[in-house]
């Protein structure tokens, strides 16, 4: 049995061993360190966010960015910010927030693939990397229109990609061809639209006029996560299908916004608290190694599939299998980690078998 914390800390530490730590997924296990230092109340470890993020961006070889601010550190740059921390830093986070206000949008307003702008593709993986960043950096910089704007892409995309039978979302509009969704109701995506909102209702003020219309979805999108959770805890890649493989990733947004929500009072502990419980033994037992390497994460895809299975079902379900140590799974085991110790799960179990594929 090991400590939530130190398993949240290990998981970085390998994630760390295996490869350089940027692109977003990577970005977003710097931030999932930072919250970990914040749960934790360690000066050193919020000395080694500090430290790692020192490095961007000179000493980063960058690839290629949806979004320019990625390279000072996203979200947890933002964050590091609004903690009080590399005041000196202030200047760029507003330069990347004033960028992000600028970029690309579709008619509605939501930010589209920016190399790409007469196609009006909208993913909601994007509301990972603008309601958060804009989030924080308004937090920090006291800047009210980065915090409305960071609003409006969290609820622009929920409305648009909505599938309102399911209670789920989409991935993608555009993006299988003009005006169609993609099909899916894909587990990381429904994590990235969930993370969003989650983070909107934990950080606005009571008295926000936001605050009701944020906390309205993102409690519709609880309730229906909350009817597939799998018998052993987890969320599917294909939400809705039982046929589809136990997704980590995924699992693992979704586990971190119910503990967001239930501290924030957006969620009843009576209905959420034991499958939050449920879920982190799941996650900690099926989808973490002892030595900290992680499985059953989906690799990145975007609307995957060739032809007529391009953004299908079948596609989510069969295209993109896991694989040890796939990069996107640490950042979200990390946030669900802290989530677990902030609500009192002292130890967890990690998984006893060899690796699944």
């Amino acid at each position: 049995m090991v400590r939530p914390l130190d398993v949240a800390v290990g998981l970085y530490g390998h994630y760390e061993s295996i490869d350089e730590v940027k692109h977003y997924y990577g970005l977003l296990a710097i931030y999932g360190l930072a919250r970990t230092a914040d749960a934790a109340g360690d000066d050193d470890l919020w000395a080694r966010c500090e430290k790692i993020l020192r490095r961007f961006p000179d000493e980063i070889d960058h690839p290629t960015y949806n979004f320019p601010s990625y390279t000072i550190g996203g979200i947890s740059q933002a964050y590091l910010l609004a903690t009080g921390r590399m005041g000196d830093r202030a200047h760029l986070v507003r330069e990347y927030a004033d960028e992000m206000m600028r970029a690309p949008r579709d008619p509605s307003g939501i930010v589209i693939m920016p190399r790409e702008p007469e196609s009006n593709k909208i993913w909601i993986d994007a509301a990972m990397a603008t309601t958060l960043y804009l989030l924080y950096a308004g937090l920090a910089l006291a800047e009210r229109s980065y915090v409305d704007e960071a609003v409006r892409q969290a609820v622009l995309m929920y409305d648009e990609l909505l599938d309102p039978d399911a209670g789920l979302l989409h991935q993608c509009k555009n993006v299988v061809g003009p005006g169609l969704y993609s099909q899916d109701h894909w587990g990381r995506g429904n994590g990235w639209g969930y993370l969003a909102l989650a983070e909107l209702v934990a950080a606005l003020p009571a008295d926000s006029p936001h605050r009701a219309g944020v906390v309205e979805r993102f409690r519709a999108l609880s309730a229906a996560l909350l009817a597939h959770q799998s018998e052993r805890g987890l969320w599917r890649q294909e939400i809705p299908d039982d046929h589809s493989y136990e997704e980590s990733s995924g699992t693992g947004l979704i586990l971190y916004g119910i503990g967001l929500g239930m501290r924030h009072d957006a969620l009843d502990p009576a209905r959420y608290a034991e499958p939050f419980r449920h879920g982190v033994a799941g996650l900690a037992g099926i989808c973490i190694n002892p030595d900290f390497s992680t499985e059953f994460s989906c690799p990145g895809c975007l609307a995957p599939g060739e032809g007529k299975d391009k953004g299908t079902v079948k596609a989510y379900m069969t295209l993109r299998l896991p694989y040890l140590d796939e990069r996107h799974s640490f950042g979200p085991l990390i946030l669900a980690l802290t989530e677990a110790h902030r609500h009192g799960i002292t130890d967890v179990r990690l998984r006893n078998r060899p690796h699944a594929l």
